[in-house]
């Protein structure tokens, strides 16, 4: 991947939606919840006032509305600002 983001912005390749629910019944794709979960693969250097918090390989979790989808060589991220990531996961 050739993306290199800015100051604070991270890109996080989301999770899969589930295709099915726990009893079993299979999700259709108009009724999947967006995931709220994702790796970071690619980090800014972050700014004087900011530092970066998470690195590339960190597994996190952000908001519903968070980030910029953007389509890289056909697979689907989200670009944001590290202040959208809620929490590491670890």
């Amino acid at each position: 991947m050739n993306v290199k983001p800015l100051s604070d912005r991270v890109v996080v390749l989301p999770n899969p939606a589930e295709e099915k629910t726990a009893g079993g019944l299979i999700i259709p794709d108009t009724a999947k919840e967006k995931p709220l979960a994702g790796k970071v693969v690619a980090a800014g250097p972050g700014t004087n006032e900011i530092k970066m918090e998470v690195k590339v390989g960190d597994e996190v979790l952000y908001g519903k509305y968070a980030g910029t989808e953007i389509n890289i060589e056909g697979t689907d991220y989200l670009i944001m600002k590290q202040s959208d990531i809620l929490a590491i996961i670890g």
